[in-house]
């Protein structure tokens, strides 16, 4: 059964919109080929998706987790954090839709914060919000059948991607599958899904946009809940993504410095190279500069010089 949504004018031009950002990002080389922006920006993506959930870590705390500094905080803020790093670190294994794949993400972000990390709820449960319920979400025993029915949908190569991913994660909030963790498996799977298509959704923080525009979230999610489908919702997140792309676009434009142009390289060349390598993957940089990104590779550690002159080679340094 199709989760019920209906198609408008607004998401048509967003799609439209999405669709030709993706291009431009994806011709630009913008997040391949710039890693400092990729560590950045999945920083970002992990900051925003917890403190969503009111986690109180700052961006520079997370920095430092991921980098294995010591930090000061709260001790479930802390797992929280090292618990999403883990699950970013294996997302490209994950197939967008298989049950038993988004089971075990939601056993890496939860375990040791939650009882039963990786499993359906076996209670009713409902989302309240001052002295009313908000949300009920449905029973328990129709979990089975609800999740089974929403990945059947996942594989369903008729749907455009971008539209399946907002509904997906609208149904996950709807549906509340698990104890805690919804919101942040809603949003995980979303990017897997996008991902599973547009590989760059690997590196779009369009979370920090959602965690900037929380009070809209939670009114696009309530208002498609009352009219029954996903369309509100899908709106919201479409113009969500745009904007990243926005972002994405403008903070991407910055030239490579030596350094993170080395790293690009090595990226994909893992045998030893000479300079000449190195100018045909970079055929717009000149023969000096060429000189000067290995030389301060060399004196960096990120690289070993071989040979002498005619004769001198390169191999990463591992």
């Amino acid at each position: 059964m199709k989760p019920p949504y209906k198609i408008t004018p607004k998401i048509l031009k967003l799609i439209t919109a999405i669709s030709q950002k993706i291009g431009e990002a994806n011709a630009k080389n913008l997040v391949r080929q710039n890693p400092t922006l990729r560590k950045q920006n999945q920083i970002k993506t992990i900051h925003s998706s917890l403190s969503i959930e009111g986690n109180t870590l700052s961006e520079e705390q997370i920095t430092s987790i991921l980098e294995n500094k010591r930090v000061v905080g709260p001790e479930k803020d802390i797992k929280e954090v090292l618990n999403a790093l883990n699950v970013y670190q294996v997302l490209k294994k994950f197939k967008h839709s298989a049950e038993k794949d988004f089971l075990k993400a939601h056993q890496l972000l939860m375990t040791g914060l939650v009882l039963d990390p990786g499993k359906y709820r076996t209670k009713g449960v409902g989302i309240v919000k001052g002295s009313k319920i908000e949300h009920m979400a449905p029973p328990f025993s129709n979990l089975k059948y609800l999740m089974g029915e929403l990945f059947l949908y996942l594989k369903d190569k008729s749907e455009l991607t971008l539209i399946k991913s907002c509904v997906f994660h609208y149904e996950v909030e709807f549906i509340h599958p698990f104890m805690d963790g919804n919101g942040r498996m809603g949003r995980l799977w979303q990017t897997l899904i996008l991902m599973s298509e547009y590989p760059l959704f690997e590196f779009l923080p369009f979370e920090t946009l959602i965690s900037k525009n929380q009070n809209e979230y939670y009114q696009a999610l309530s208002i498609s809940d009352k009219e029954g489908k996903s369309t509100t919702f899908i709106e919201f997140m479409l113009n969500i993504i745009e904007q990243s792309f926005d972002e994405l676009l403008e903070n991407g434009t910055r030239r490579l410095n030596e350094t993170e142009r080395l790293a690009v390289f090595l990226e994909e060349h893992h045998e030893e190279f000479t300079r000449k390598d190195y100018i045909r993957h970079f055929h717009e940089i000149s023969t000096a500069t060429a000189s000067r990104d290995l030389k301060n590779g060399v004196e960096i550690g990120l690289i070993e010089k071989f040979g002498d002159k005619k004769t001198t080679y390169y191999k990463k340094k591992y």
